[in-house]
């Protein structure tokens, strides 16, 4: 039995793709993302495989970057429909009792209370199981949608970020713990000596409150985040009990992971409570011949080349209309964007030869964004389990191929296996996320 087991997270999209923008064409997909149904099938199949949490990504705009235009994104599905998440999540929690549930907000468009509020509110009603997955919020698609011409500049979403994460913590803390008394004989509801007011008052951010939801279950909601640059990995080691890594092979995530650790360290925090997961695909057949053959449908015949160039405009926020998909990619267009330069040097990485723009649109809109494990459920696990045992990761966030078949497989085909070599729970270790992830109620 090993002593140390693996985290694992659904990657969820509340719209009509997975992160992989051709799952909708897939021909066993179920395309009912606008039904409440669709969701919990997903989470329940998910809390059946003892899955951690089932997390959603956002965006806060329809992809219009490239050609300044939405119509290739509409037309070929590149992410053009986002559900509310609040709703979403709170369908999935009538129907699950473990599995944790999380929503990406974004630390630019919302306000610290609004925030507090919504997780404190979905970390009561689930028992305990809720998880925010902050963002800073990079384009300018989404800073139009919210009447601001262009968004803030890398290091100003950091500090802004940093205060907004501050004022949430305090307001989650404004309520004690045995705050509530509810003795309905004297008529005293409350402890007032035991809520208090929280009088943030900084550059970005003046917070009064108290908060009007008392202190949850976890006391703070599990904190997941994303951030790759040395800003964005100094963030993640304050604050983040779930740090989400795009390390696109083994040694590269070994590096990230021994730097993040001892940074974690260095922030006054403990390395192990805290857990660093790379994005991960998996395609599993009964064999190895039927897994290469998705792995190739996945690879060759779902993604429309326009439906790739309009997400990468949008996760870049540069305008990709301007060339010609066999253009090489430039020194002048990598210091138009460091989102660019990074991608393409990691693409270089991958192909050892000069990098195109189809390369790049390649690469973010199919499997090549994180490590893919392809072949039989035993051979998954392998290598999974190679990633977890030398240093590389303390789990994965599994991004689905179609849905839900792709989960489903997993569940079926690649939990059991890892169950048996005790590298994952056969039970929750309890009723909250915190339980599942080993992390301390703060």
């Amino acid at each position: 039995m090993s002593e140390r087991q693996m985290t694992l997270v659904g990657f969820m999209q509340a719209g009509n793709v997975t992160v992989y923008s051709g799952s909708w064409r897939y021909p066993s997909a179920d395309l009912g993302f606008l039904t409440m149904d669709y969701y919990t099938h997903i989470a329940k199949t998910l809390e059946q495989g003892k899955f951690d949490c089932v997390f959603f990504d956002d965006r806060l705009a329809m992809p219009g970057v490239y050609g300044d235009s939405i119509d290739d994104t509409v037309r070929y599905g590149a992410r053009p429909v986002k559900l509310d998440l609040t709703a979403v999540l709170g369908g999935i929690i009538g129907a699950t009792s473990r599995i944790g549930v999380g929503a990406t907000y974004s630390t630019t468009y919302y306000d610290p209370f609004h925030v507090a509020r919504t997780f404190a509110t979905l970390d009561h009603l689930s028992g305990g199981r809720a998880a925010w997955n902050v963002v800073t919020s990079v384009n300018d698609s989404e800073a139009q949608n919210f009447g601001v011409e262009s968004h803030l500049g890398h290091d100003e979403r950091y500090d802004r970020a940093h205060e907004f994460l501050q004022a949430v913590a305090a307001l989650w803390d404004s309520w004690e713990d045995g705050a509530l008394i509810m003795d309905k004989e004297s008529g005293e509801f409350a402890d007032p000596s035991k809520v208090h007011r929280v009088d943030h008052d900084g550059k970005w951010f003046t917070v009064r409150g108290p908060l009007t939801v008392p202190r949850s279950p976890q006391g703070r909601p599990a904190i997941l985040q994303a951030g790759s640059s040395g800003r964005g990995r100094d963030f993640a080691a304050q604050w983040a009990d779930m740090i989400f890594t795009a390390d696109p092979g083994l040694e590269t995530a070994r590096s990230h992971y021994r730097e993040q650790k001892e940074q974690i360290a260095a922030s006054g925090r403990d390395p192990e409570q805290v857990k660093m997961l790379p994005m991960a695909y998996v395609v599993v057949g009964e064999t190895e011949a039927i897994a290469k053959e998705k792995e190739r449908l996945f690879l060759d015949a779902y993604v429309h080349p326009l439906a790739s160039l309009a997400l990468l405009s949008e996760v870049l926020n540069y305008d990709f209309a301007q060339h010609d998909l066999h253009d090489p990619v430039t020194t002048e267009m990598m210091e138009s964007s460091s989102g660019i330069r990074g991608l393409a040097q990691g693409v270089a990485k991958h192909l050892d030869r000069e990098v195109t723009v189809r390369d790049l649109a390649a690469h973010r809109a199919t499997l090549l964004q994180g490590p893919r494990f392809v072949g039989t459920g035993e051979q998954v696990a392998d290598q999974m389990q190679e990633w977890f045992e030398s240093g590389g990761c303390d789990g994965f966030v599994l991004a689905a191929t179609h849905l839900p078949g792709a989960f489903e497989e997993v569940v079926r085909m690649v939990v059991p296996v890892l169950q048996e070599r005790g590298l994952f729970r056969t039970e929750y270790a309890g009723p909250t996320l915190r339980d599942q992830l080993g992390v301390p109620r703060p």
